[in-house]
C-alpha cells in the first residue's frame, strides 16, 4: 500500500508541520503560521534592497561564532518556521551540510523589513514569536518619510519576556551603530543613490 499524496488544501486536524510541508510542490511562496499554509505577499524593490544591504553589512561585520543568512527559516516549533528577512545565529554545533531551518535557540538577531503585504506579521506576530522563543535581539525596519530605512532596535527583556526598545538610540536613522549581537555600523543614508 502506498501513501496518498498530501494535498495542501486539506490540512491535518492539528494543522501542518514543517516536516509535512517542506517538500510540497506549492504554486506560491508560503509561510507556515500555527500550522496553516499562508501565501507570502510580494515584496518590492525597496524591501529587497534594504534586506540585501543589511545582510551584507552584517556579514562583513560578523564575528565568530556567528553566521548571517537571509530568508532562512527559523524553527520556533513544528507549526511555526518563520523566515526573517535577515537572521544572525550561533553556528556552534550546527551541520551546514544538512541544516534546513535554524534552531530558534541558536538565533541571536532576527531582522524584519516591513513591507506593504506583511505589516501585521512584521510588527506584531513575528516579534511576538521571536520574543516568546527567547531570541535576544530584534530589528524592525520601516520605510521613513524620506524613503530611507529607519531601524527600530529591540532587546529581549528577560523579566517580562517581551521586546523593549534598545537603551540609548532605539530608532536608528541615517546611521545604525550597535554592539549587539556584535559591533556593527551601517550607513542607512547611503543605501539608495541620491
Amino acid at each position: 500500500m502506498t501513501a496518498e499524496p498530501l494535498d495542501w488544501m486539506y490540512p491535518p486536524a492539528d494543522g501542518w508541520t514543517y516536516d509535512q510541508v517542506k517538500n510540497l510542490d506549492l504554486p506560491f511562496e508560503f509561510d507556515l503560521v500555527d500550522g496553516a499554509i499562508v501565501v507570502r505577499g510580494m515584496t518590492n524593490q525597496w524591501h529587497d534592497t534594504v534586506r540585501d544591504k543589511l545582510y551584507f553589512a552584517l556579514e562583513s561585520s560578523r564575528r565568530d561564532p556567528y553566521e548571517v543568512n537571509s530568508e532562512r527559516c527559523v524553527l520556533v516549533d513544528a507549526y511555526n518556521p518563520p523566515k526573517p528577512d535577515v537572521v544572525v545565529f550561533d553556528r556552534t554545533g550546527l551541520d551546514f551540510f544538512t541544516l534546513e531551518c535554524v534552531p530558534v535557540a541558536s538565533v541571536a538577531l532576527a531582522v524584519e523589513v516591513v513591507s506593504h503585504g506583511s505589516r501585521g506579521d512584521d510588527r506584531f506576530r513575528k516579534p511576538g514569536l521571536y520574543a516568546e522563543a527567547g531570541v535576544p535581539f530584534f530589528w524592525r525596519v520601516e520605510r521613513g518619510e524620506d524613503d530611507l530605512p529607519a531601524v527600530y532596535e529591540f532587546h529581549l527583556d528577560e523579566e517580562t519576556g517581551v521586546y523593549a526598545p534598545a537603551p540609548g538610540t532605539a530608532v536608528h536613522t541615517g546611521k545604525l551603530s550597535t554592539a549587539y549581537p556584535f559591533p556593527v555600523e551601517i550607513d542607512l543614508a547611503r543605501m539608495f543613490p541620491s
